[in-house]
């Protein structure tokens, strides 16, 4: 039984199991320390989930944020990238301990994980981080995961754990994902605006809904805004997994917020296979393919991307790499896996199919990139 409403994200045969995003400016006040009575509410709401039969992986930011208070580092520790990695290297230590100190006093275990965006999209990986999350879950650990700044360049990071969530979600295939963040949901415009709406549920992101967001981070503290949780609802959703944001200010937020039903509901439009969620989530690409509105049109009626449709090509990628597709407007509308090295394809582009063995000097692939391998966003 899929999420329907926000009360279902308690119920455990509709929600077994759940990830919790909690943000920099919830975690850590204004003197860089962590607010442990608030996180002691947040640690009870996963334990009595727990008690209910869930399993609950939490994603923390907050590392970069306390790491700079404790080296005296201006602007949250953001200023360059260099000051962001050291802050994240001693912040680590301390927002882990309090996790471990926390959980330990409910008689619960957490464990540490550190991710990169490069160890989503690379899939030999991805698999290996889901394989540790279900054996921890399954050992009644709560995995307490955060993308690991020490390392993270800006060509391999996720820059927000909006995202990282939504992908850690669909790596233990979890059932939904809760956005703890500063403000109560989704507006129609900025919140601040005296004529603003809250929507209570969205089926599908669309570049409407797009254009509500505001990308700003309010706090100063966290790297998120609006905009990067619309994205995570969009890796959530190709996933079949319900993603709510809802307001983390007060103590017991996710109890307030459900016993209110404030907050907003994105729910799922379809559910893509294991294989096909994660080539939807894919972010990293080393070229891109641009076709015509006649390859767009055969897409959209379950068929490949032929050569012949394509009028242009991207990077300098190989055989088995994900590449976006984008029509002649710059919408992305597919990902997929492509059959051909860069130098092919380019020599290809345009051409019909019975041109492809002389262009080629041997036998061509049926497609470009063939449907098995290709999902439509």
């Amino acid at each position: 039984m899929p999420i329907e409403t926000l009360e279902d994200f308690r119920d455990p045969e509709k929600c077994r199991r759940l990830v919790i995003k909690i943000g920099s400016a919830l975690l850590v006040d204004s003197a860089g320390q962590v607010r442990v009575e608030w996180l002691r509410t947040i640690v009870n709401e996963v334990v009595t989930a727990q008690e209910r039969g869930q399993e609950v992986v939490v994603v923390s930011s907050g590392a970069i944020a306390i790491g700079a208070k404790q080296l005296g580092f201006t602007h949250g520790g953001r200023r360059t990238l260099a000051e962001a990695q050291a802050s994240a290297s001693v912040g680590q230590i301390s927002l882990a301990s309090t996790w471990s100190q926390l959980l330990t006093e409910r008689r619960m275990v957490a464990a540490q994980l550190l991710l990169t965006l490069d160890d989503f999209e690379h899939r030999r990986r991805y698999l290996n981080i889901s394989a540790t999350l279900r054996r921890l879950l399954k050992s009644g650990v709560v995995p307490v995961v955060n993308e690991n700044d020490t390392i993270s360049t800006g060509e391999i990071r996720f820059g927000d754990n909006d995202r990282l969530a939504a992908r850690v979600a669909q790596a233990c295939d979890a059932d939904g994902v809760i956005l703890l963040t500063d403000v109560d949901g989704l507006y129609d415009r900025h919140p601040d605006d005296p004529e603003a709406n809250r929507l209570e549920e969205v089926r599908g992101v669309t570049d409407e809904i797009h254009a509500m967001a505001d990308g700003g981070s309010g706090s100063g503290l966290g790297s998120g805004g609006m905009t990067a949780k619309l994205l995570a609802a969009e890796i959530a959703e190709r996933a079949g997994i319900a993603l709510a944001i809802m307001d983390g200010q007060h103590e017991m937020p996710m109890a307030r917020a459900l016993a209110g039903q404030t907050g907003t509901l994105f729910l799922p439009l379809r559910e893509d296979s294991g294989r096909r969620a994660w080539i939807g989530g894919r972010m990293r690409f080393n070229g891109a393919l641009t076709v015509d509105d006649g390859c767009v049109e055969a897409l959209e009626n379950g068929k490949s991307v032929l050569a012949a449709g394509i009028i242009k090509v991207e990077g300098e990628f190989e055989r088995g790499d994900i590449l976006p597709v984008y029509d002649e407007s710059r919408r992305m509308i597919a990902k997929g896996v492509v059959e051909y090295d860069w130098s092919d394809v380019v020599a290809i582009q345009g051409r019909s199919s019975e041109e492809h063995e002389d262009i080629l000097g041997h036998t061509p692939r049926a497609a470009v990139i063939h449907r098995d391998h290709l999902v439509l966003l």
